[in-house]
Parts: structure tokens; C-alpha cells; sequence
């Protein structure tokens, strides 16, 4: 027995010390070192993304809640689909006139994690193979971008604007513990994931601790299979990435390129946010160390169920915790969940947010919000709508890189409004229309402004009641 279990020993080294290789291996001759790679190429898959035919307005007699902590009783003028002015009495020369009275007014949505367009809501019931969300091909899949899995005909997205999304952050799963790059996207009507994604928003990278990588590489007899040797393989990637230079070859010949290792070195850069899921403050602190180490920022925690633990960690490191008030206990990381998470790290000066991970959820951000706002009243702490709005939307702004033109209701900022019957936390309001970019894209009351896919042709349509 004793020289089996050396024996076994020995094969965990090798495997590990492969998986290493695997990770790290480009085609580098570093004589000379740079501490950053080159600039992020240009974008081969640029936005083609372009208004819809809009107007000046006027909305008057809302209730606003302007996402940076205010609330007033006012009129929000929108001029070249952005905000131009918020008060009373404003000039509405040329503006189309908007009756918000009894309504409240709120910044579009932001959802900071979502599947949408890659694990399509008609066809996965049925069909798993119709599902594009993971490339678990080896734990280190840098080189993959989620838009080029993006079906934009995924009828979650129609049922997220109609929830007052309008922005949302298309991530990659969380099996590979580099798990590619993720895209921002509009919740506007396209044929193309061109068409949808968001002039200029940084790329983020999705990157995983704890039991799902080790659970399913460790099982298939690959590393890694403990956290420790997840570490490993993340110190020895960002490593090679420090070293990152394109091999010049001879004359004439172009540099090669690695492609994980360029997706790395742009996170060194600054130019690519990471977006961490993690559960366990633990888990959460030893990331924030490798980040540390290796002089890069982490954007967001995703899940981050035990967040409340480690404010001051976060508030420090200026990393947002993105959670839900209810979802725990469905694995031994996901245990020690509380219903006040995002209350608690909000109070503690951090930021914190709401996020979907869920088609269902994601039409309902707001619920999700509210329902964690409560637990935090009972435990005695004054959360009131003009706060908890910024749960979701000038916080996700903010981990997206996206904070000087969306999320917040300022002059300058981009026009995306959500128009709700009633107060967006209650349960019986609804968003009754939705603005992107100032022009008109949801309209509960209207038809014609309730977008549809393709795979809802021939149904009838019926408006949320």
C-alpha cells in the first residue's frame, strides 16, 4: 500500500507539473524583458451598434432616483439621447413632452453577470449541446471570448429590458480557472452580437477560485484538484504573462503571438477588468493576494456569499462584491450565506451590488434588491430607495469600467432611463418603458415597442400584467 500511495504521489506531482507547463507554455525569448505586454491589439469584432430613431423629451413630474444617492420630485430633460438637465421649469423647446407624474424615474439596469445569448433559454431544456456558456478544454482558457458565442435571437434578452435592463456583462461559466473573456452588450434588438455590444466598455476576463475548477479538472484526473494547487497554476500564468513579449522573428517575419498570454498581459495592463467567482472570504483574501502580487485590480467577487466578513478587505482593494440576497447552501462554499450580505457591505463603505447568473432572475433585479434591503432594515441599518438603487445600477457601472456614462441620472450621462408605475422595489410595479440612449426601446403599453426573437414567432404576445 505504501508504494501505491508513493506511486500516486508521484503521478499528482507530474500531472500538476504538466498542467504547469500547459499553462505557461508560449513562445518566449526573453532576453529582454518588458514588466507589461504590447497595447491590446484593435478590436477584430467592433461594435456596429447605433441608436434607434429618437427624439428630444421632457419627462416631467417623475419621482427620480438618480443613482448616486439622490431623490427628487423633477423633470429630466434628454437632449441627443443624453441627459442635458434635472429640475423645474426647463427650457422644453423642441422636446417631446412625457407625463412621469405617479411614476418614478430610475437609470437603466445593469446586470454585471449574465448568460444571455449563450445558454439559450428555448433550447436548453432540451437540448444541453445547444449550450456554448463554458470552454472546458484545460483550466486556463484566456484566449476565448463569450461574444463569439453570443446568439442574440435568446429571448432573455427581450425579457430583461423588459425588466428595465439596458445594459448587461455577457461572462463565460465558471468551470477553467481562467475562464476567457466576457463583453458588454445593449439589451436593443440586433441580428448580430455586433449590433447589441456597447461602443467602447472595457473587456472583462472571467477568472474562478475554489470547487468548481478542483472539482472538475481534480475529477477528471487533471490539475487542478485542490486550492492550492489553483494557485499554483494562476501564480505560474500571470508569471509567464509578466514576461510577455511577441517573438520577433528574422526579417520579414511577423511576431507570434500567444493568445492566452496576450488576454493575461492586457489584465496587467489595466485593460481587460477581472471578474472574479469566488464565495468563501477566505477564498476571497488569498485572490486578493495573488492580485497584490502581481499588481493588477479585481473588478468584482461574483456570489461572493461570505463577502459581509471581509468588508474592509474589499473596501480597500476597491474590489465590488455582486451577490444575491437568497441563494445559498446548494454547495458546501455557498453555506454560510446571509440574507443582509450586500446590506452589510454596503454599510462598511464597500461597494456592493445585485447580479442575476439566471435568465428569471435577471428580469427581476430590483426584487432582488429590495428583498436584501429588507433583511438589512431588520438588522437596524436605513436603507431607503434612493440608496439601494445604486445596487443596481451606479455600482455595476462602476465594476465595468462604464461609471462617466451610464448607471447614474447627470448631465452628460448616456440616456438610458427606466419610466416604473410605482416604486421600482415593490412588487407590484412594473417598468413601463425603458429608454436606450434616449430612444424609446420598451413600452408595456405599446405593441409595437415590445421586441420579440425569432423563436417567438407565431405566439402570441401578451404584456407583463
Amino acid at each position: 500500500m505504501r508504494g501505491d500511495m508513493k506511486e500516486s504521489g508521484i503521478i499528482r506531482r507530474v500531472t500538476l507539473a504538466l498542467a504547469v507547463a500547459a499553462l505557461v507554455a508560449s513562445p518566449v525569448a526573453a532576453k529582454k524583458k518588458e514588466k507589461h505586454a504590447p497595447p491590446v491589439l484593435a478590436d477584430p469584432w467592433p461594435s456596429t451598434y447605433r441608436p434607434l430613431p429618437r427624439t428630444d423629451m421632457l419627462i416631467v413630474g417623475a419621482t427620480v432616483l438618480d443613482g448616486a444617492g439622490g431623490r427628487l420630485e423633477g423633470d429630466v430633460l434628454v437632449r441627443d439621447g443624453r441627459i442635458a438637465a434635472i429640475g423645474r421649469d426647463l427650457d422644453r423647446t423642441g422636446a417631446a413632452v412625457v407625463d412621469g407624474r405617479g411614476k418614478w424615474l430610475t437609470p437603466g439596469i445593469i446586470d454585471v453577470h449574465s448568460h444571455n445569448g449563450t445558454f439559450v433559454v428555448p433550447l436548453t431544456s432540451v437540448d444541453d449541446h445547444a449550450s456554448d456558456v463554458t470552454e472546458i478544454s484545460d483550466p486556463n482558457v484566456a484566449d476565448t471570448w463569450i461574444e463569439h458565442a453570443i446568439n442574440p435571437q435568446d429571448v432573455a434578452f427581450t425579457r430583461a429590458l423588459s425588466g428595465g435592463v439596458t445594459t448587461l456583462q455577457v461572462l463565460p461559466g465558471s468551470t477553467p480557472l481562467i475562464g476567457g473573456r466576457s463583453v458588454v452588450l445593449k439589451t436593443v434588438p440586433a441580428t448580430t452580437m455586433q449590433g447589441m455590444k456597447f461602443p467602447g466598455a472595457p473587456q472583462g476576463l472571467k477568472m474562478a477560485c475554489g470547487e468548481n475548477p478542483k472539482g472538475h479538472f481534480g475529477e477528471a484526473g487533471r490539475a487542478p484538484n485542490s486550492r492550492q494547487g489553483e494557485l499554483a497554476l494562476l501564480r505560474a500564468a500571470f508569471s509567464a504573462a509578466q514576461d510577455y513579449t511577441p517573438h520577433r522573428g528574422g526579417k520579414g517575419k511577423p511576431p507570434r503571438r500567444d493568445l492566452k498570454l496576450e488576454t493575461l498581459a492586457a489584465v496587467l495592463a489595466g485593460d481587460i477588468r477581472v471578474q472574479m467567482h469566488c464565495y468563501r472570504a477566505d477564498d476571497m483574501a488569498v485572490m486578493l493576494g495573488l492580485a497584490r502580487e502581481f499588481g493588477f485590480r479585481i473588478a468584482a467577487f461574483h456570489h461572493a456569499v461570505e463577502a459581509y466578513k471581509i468588508p474592509a478587505l474589499l473596501r480597500e482593494a476597491g474590489t465590488c462584491a455582486a451577490v444575491w440576497p437568497d441563494w445559498w447552501g446548494f454547495k458546501m462554499e455557498a453555506a454560510d450565506g446571509i440574507r443582509e450580505n450586500a446590506a452589510f457591505v454596503d454599510a462598511a463603505g464597500a461597494c456592493a451590488m445585485m447580479h442575476s447568473d439566471s435568465p428569471q432572475i435577471g428580469q427581476r433585479l430590483t426584487i432582488e434588491a429590495a428583498k436584501a434591503a429588507g433583511a438589512g432594515r431588520r438588522a437596524g441599518l436605513s436603507l431607503p430607495p434612493e440608496t439601494i438603487i445604486g445596487w443596481v445600477t451606479r455600482n455595476p457601472a462602476k465594476a465595468l469600467g462604464l461609471e462617466t456614462s451610464i448607471g447614474t441620472i447627470a448631465p452628460g450621462y448616456n440616456a438610458d432611463l427606466v419610466l416604473w408605475s410605482g416604486d421600482p422595489f415593490s412588487i407590484y410595479s412594473h417598468a413601463d418603458r425603458v429608454y436606450v440612449d434616449g430612444a424609446l426601446v420598451y413600452d408595456r403599453a405599446d405593441p409595437a415597442y415590445r421586441p420579440r426573437a425569432d423563436f417567438e414567432l407565431g405566439r402570441p404576445q401578451v404584456a407583463p400584467r
